[in-house]
């Protein structure tokens, strides 16, 4: 089953917010519905999130009452807006609402209103489809970096889960697996809302793969134990010179395997390479609700006194010099990263 998916004129996903203790698949008939789901994280993962704004963008269409093609752009337009607030950091989010947007507007001269709805139902389904393609591209590429008998540190959830189905860095290591080597994950729990403890390890039991969860705090000891040779993990937004934007604590994780001489890989389309912004300090970094910090129990009692506040980024920056390589569809980039990743974007174009 896909994460997200178009069925019987609803969007549908799968609501990551209660696994792994239950599976339940959520339907949606509105687009600000759809952006308050992926606010809440009903779905998560920068793929994943492009392709569910880009449905949301389709039912904007239907929802829309415009008699013709110029006013229902406008409505589009409008839903745009708030979708593409819903989430600030993964880039894929804008990228399918502007390629949408832009495929609809060379048409929209030459179809009737009715058809451009269609048009843009059948553009976000390519999107959809598009992806699943494209990480098993990277699948391929990725698990070419991954020896018979490693461990590997991977951080968050990069897997189905996260995309619209295979993965991007959890893809690598389930193709790697499938190629019938003998792999070991370490699955960092990833806090704050632990999407390594509940989701990376609810996949890896789907797939058969060893693993063990590890505290974030952890990954060092592994490190420098040389009980890892690899670390893997995706992005939500790539600058142009390679710097990483990813889920908070991989820059900690990319430096202690730095200094212990362990690769690391960052796993990302082409589409989540944002070749606009010259380096990641310019990457927006969203903040979330203190309670995903402050909400967290122990033996069913809050870890925080009462009054306590806190702080939430749901991202950290990656420097480009800690990374070994960033797996796309299209290959492996090495350094130079401001040279070599435009190559790769541009690739197919």
């Amino acid at each position: 089953m896909r994460t997200v998916f178009w069925e019987n004129s609803e969007l549908k996903m799968i609501d990551q917010r209660i696994l792994p203790g239950r599976f339940e698949v959520v339907s949606y008939h509105g687009h600000k519905e759809v952006a308050r789901a992926i606010t809440d994280m009903v779905v998560r993962g920068a793929p994943a999130i492009g392709a569910a704004a880009a449905f949301g963008l389709a039912l904007a269409g239907y929802e829309s009452a415009a008699s013709s093609p110029d006013d229902l752009i406008t409505d589009l337009q409008s839903a745009v807006s708030i979708l593409k607030v819903s989430r600030p950091t993964a880039v894929n989010l804008a990228w399918a609402l502007d390629r949408v947007m832009r495929n609809a507007d060379t048409v929209k001269d030459s179809i009737t209103t009715d058809d451009l709805r269609q048009y843009v139902l059948a553009e976000a389904q390519k999107i959809a489809n598009e992806d699943v393609e494209i990480n098993k591209r990277m699948a391929e590429h990725g698990a070419a970096l991954i020896n018979d008998g490693d461990t590997i540190i991977h951080h968050c959830n990069t897997g189905a889960l996260a995309t619209v189905d295979w993965g991007t860095a959890l893809g690598v290591i389930r193709t790697a697996h499938e190629q019938g080597k003998k792999i070991h994950v370490l699955v960092d729990e990833t806090r704050p809302r632990l999407q390594g403890a509940r989701l990376t390890a609810w996949e890896l039991e789907q797939y058969g793969i060893p693993y063990e969860i590890i505290s974030d705090n952890m990954s060092g000891y592994f490190l420098k134990a040389g009980k890892a040779q690899k670390v893997f993990f995706g992005a939500d937004r790539v600058a142009a010179n390679g710097d990483v934007a990813n889920k908070i604590g991989s820059y900690m994780l990319a430096l202690a395997a730095h200094d212990n001489n362990v690769p690391v890989y960052s796993v990302v389309p082409t589409s989540t390479i944002d070749l606009s912004l010259a380096h990641g300090g310019l990457i927006p970094i969203e903040e979330r609700d203190t309670d995903e910090v402050l909400g967290i129990q122990f033996h069913g009692e809050s870890i925080a006194p009462k009054n306590a506040r806190a702080r939430n980024p749901a991202f950290d920056v990656t420097p480009n010099r800690l990374l070994s390589g960033i797996v796309t569809e299209n290959g492996v980039v090495y350094p130079p990263f401001e040279i070599n990743l435009a190559k790769v974007v541009n690739q197919d174009s």
